[in-house]
């Protein structure tokens, strides 16, 4: 019952915020696969995040702090979707801003997903929040100045990479990967190395879109936002899935 009422809350808030904005939406194209793309996604995130939040209840208590931030990213991710999607019907294009917008709210909560599983399984020490937080910081906001032209877009290329690097070094070499290894539960081991193998082959979608669609060309818009798209199914979704299966797998869950 308590799922149940979770799940119509969920659904009528997540909608509600939809309502207005797409009032007096233009009528999506059977042959815009742009649009579609973007309609895909954001009715995925929209089943993650009813999906991350039922499930809440089911994991470990110490783990519902990360389904918590899961459900959010999708759901944050949803509203972002949605206004993306009539924007581009409406003017055929999809301005740097609003990706930024969501990126700079759903991808701190993405790697703060990090620093939440491992104070799941023991205490983790909070320089680990904070690093992540800096290097995400630091990988968004040189990448916006640099493809929204506030700064050389080589200059932004160059600090996002370095806040990119930043971060894989912390989750693979720095702390976070060291406690993650010598935390002695598998679960937890194999969910790690799964966040880290998105964060590296997964983020790399992003650079080579900023290097083809803003430094060297070669990449028009509309391809541009396909990929993006697919890697926010990708990069937003499958994070939070993983962090629900390890926390399944953990002792303490609810039947």
């Amino acid at each position: 019952m308590k799922k149940l009422k979770l799940f119509a809350l969920t659904a009528v808030a997540l909608m509600g915020v939809t309502g207005v904005a797409n009032a007096e939406t233009a009528m999506l194209a059977q042959d815009d696969f742009v649009g579609i793309s973007f309609w895909l996604v954001s009715m995925a995130c929209l089943a993650a995040t009813v999906f991350f939040f039922l499930e809440r209840s089911s994991v470990p208590a110490g783990w519902r702090v990360s389904m918590t931030v899961a459900g959010l990213v999708t759901g944050i991710a949803f509203v972002h979707y949605m206004y993306m999607r009539d924007v581009w019907i409406t003017t055929g294009d999809s301005p740097t801003v609003y990706r930024y917008i969501d990126w700079l709210i759903t991808v701190p909560l993405l790697m703060l997903e990090f620093y939440f599983v491992l104070s799941a399984v023991n205490k983790a020490d909070s320089g680990i929040f904070w690093r992540l937080m800096l290097g995400t910081l630091v990988m968004l906001v040189g990448g916006y100045l640099g493809e929204a032209g506030y700064i050389n877009a080589t200059l932004g290329f160059i600090i996002g990479m370095a806040g990119w690097v930043y971060i894989l070094y912390e989750v693979f070499s720095g702390e976070a990967g060291k406690r993650a290894a010598k935390s002695g539960n598998k679960a937890l081991v194999t969910a790690f190395g799964a966040m880290r193998m998105i964060v590296t082959v997964g983020w790399a979608i992003y650079p080579l879109g900023y290097i083809f669609g803003y430094l060297t060309g070669g990449v028009d818009a509309s391809s541009l936002n396909v990929i993006y798209n697919a890697a926010d199914f990708l990069n937003k979704i499958a994070f939070g899935l993983i962090i629900w299966a390890a926390a399944m797998q953990q002792p303490g869950r609810a039947k």
